[in-house]
């Protein structure tokens, strides 16, 4: 009877430790993501709302286009072209404490850009619409060493709306926004640079 009872209990205490642990969340931040992942499989043009940088921007009279490329229940990758330059994926992952956005930068043969995997966690709940992610620490120290010290400042924000997602960064002196049309879904590009089909 002993034997059976410790069989019963080993087997119940595996059991119960089979099971992963739940992703928690918390209402605005599941409406934010669940907003942008029920886009997921489109892509759409954007356009340069703000950008008060000194000298020639990158993004001028080029197509900018972001891909709501890939969604899982804690993952959305985010491709952001600019013309040719399929460098740039935006990663909104939710952490069971908030969401985070990282910046994943590849060369044109996959291999990761010097400049990789920056961005930031949000700090407090946000709104449906709405989250801000002040730059991270790993973010900060990059940035130092890089010598472009000036960005432990950014603190990146994106919208959505029916019909409109933005996309901004701001820190102080500085501020860059894109508009993209959600009402007007446009032929997916190829996948971002590091990735595949």
């Amino acid at each position: 009877m002993k034997l059976l009872t410790a069989a019963t209990l080993i087997v119940a205490s595996s059991t119960a430790f089979a099971r992963p642990a739940p992703l928690v969340s918390i209402p605005t931040h599941d409406a934010f993501f669940n907003s942008i992942a029920a886009h997921c499989g489109k892509a759409f043009e954007g356009e340069v709302a703000v950008d008060n940088a000194k000298g020639p921007s990158s993004f001028t009279d080029k197509k900018l286009v972001m891909h709501v490329r890939k969604c899982s229940e804690a993952e959305l990758q985010v491709p952001f072209h600019v013309g040719d330059d399929a460098s740039r994926t935006w990663i909104i992952t939710k952490t069971g404490s908030g969401l985070s956005l990282k910046h994943d930068h590849r060369h044109k043969d996959g291999t990761d850009d010097a400049s990789t995997m920056y961005g930031g966690h949000t700090l407090d709940a946000g709104f449906a619409q709405m989250q801000s992610f002040p730059a991270d620490q790993y973010s900060k120290e990059l940035f130092v060493k890089q010598g472009i010290a000036q960005s432990v400042g950014n603190t990146w924000q994106m919208y959505i709306y029916p019909e409109v997602f933005t996309y901004r960064l701001i820190r102080q002196g500085r501020e860059f926004k894109v508009d993209f049309d959600l009402t007007k879904p446009i032929t997916p590009p190829s996948a971002p640079w590091g990735y595949k089909d």
